[in-house]
This record gives structure tokens, C-alpha cells and sequence, in this order.
């Protein structure tokens, strides 16, 4: 997974009922756009975050 600052981080919910969480990258902390990134969620929350494979990047 490689992301840029400004791409969404969109995280798939592993359960039927559950939403999606998406988020922008703020920052990316790995070598060669590689995680981990710091995200702002849609929620208002940030954090450092080391995606599984349940995430995809959408570029900006």
C-alpha cells in the first residue's frame, strides 16, 4: 500500500451493519509512501495508523 498526503484511507467494515470508516492522510511515515500515516478520520479524530488489509487508498 502506498498513499500521498491528501489521499483517503478507506477502511471496509468487517461487519454487515458496521459503516466504513474513511479518513484523510495527513502524513506519511513510511519509506516511499508506505505506512504507517497519521489520519484524520471523518469523525474529527486523528491518529497514527497502521493499516490491515481490510484498507485501500483512493488517491486524491
Amino acid at each position: 500500500m502506498q498513499a500521498k498526503v491528501g489521499d483517503k484511507l478507506v477502511v471496509e467494515s468487517a461487519k454487515v451493519d458496521a459503516p466504513r470508516r474513511e479518513g484523510e492522510v495527513l502524513e506519511v511515515r513510511g519509506a516511499d509512501g508506505r505506512p504507517p500515516y497519521v489520519v484524520k478520520w471523518s469523525d474529527g479524530h486523528e491518529g497514527l495508523t497502521f493499516p490491515g488489509p481490510d484498507a485501500h487508498i483512493v488517491s486524491s
